[in-house]
């Protein structure tokens, strides 16, 4: 379990830190304003939050169907292995879920993920195209469309969840046996 979960620490680790590594130019001081207006419009901060609230409630169950599958399809653990496995998993799996869901509700990370992100939409929309989606997203629809953000966002990674892990299972399967 503790292989698992460095795993999943050290993918999160590189997935979020790979945008960070790559040189960027300055944005326009102009499309950062607007781009902070946008967020503002958009209540970024809210909808962030309510997408980690959702991550961190699905979390125990992705959790536990990627240590269930890479367990079982260990061809080099017998049956009573497994069981022993799937035990200790379950066992270390509650610390583990607090761990993550500790890290995505600090407050602080938001507000990390909002500083880096502005620059981002600043580099890859002018500001008058910004201005033109916060006028969006002051619209009826545009709030109808956050309102329901998260719960988008969450149906939309339970579904993608499941369509990885019953495409990981044949594929660590396939790699454990081309490892004999």
């Amino acid at each position: 379990m503790k292989k698992i979960v460095a795993s999943l620490f050290t993918a999160v680790a590189l997935v979020c830190a790979a945008p960070a590594m790559a040189q960027q130019a300055q944005p326009d001081p102009a499309a950062v304003a607007a781009a902070k207006d946008l967020f503002d419009s958009m209540n970024y901060r809210a909808v962030m939050h309510g997408m980690m609230q959702q991550m961190a409630q699905g979390l125990a169950g992705s959790m536990r169907a990627g240590a269930t599958a890479a367990i079982n399809n260990n061809a080099k653990l017998s049956a009573e292995e497994k069981q022993k496995a799937l035990a200790k998993m379950e066992a270390d799996l509650p610390a583990a879920v607090n761990t993550m869901q500790t890290v995505m509700n600090d407050p602080g990370m938001i507000d990390e993920i909002i500083d880096q992100t502005v620059p981002i939409y600043a580099r890859n929309f002018s500001a008058d195209e910004l201005k033109q989606i916060a006028a969006f997203y002051r619209t009826p629809v545009g709030q109808k469309m956050l309102a329901n953000m998260p719960k988008l966002m969450g149906e939309g990674m339970q579904v993608g969840q499941q369509i990885v892990a019953r495409r990981l299972g044949p594929m660590l399967q396939k790699a454990q046996q081309e490892q004999k």
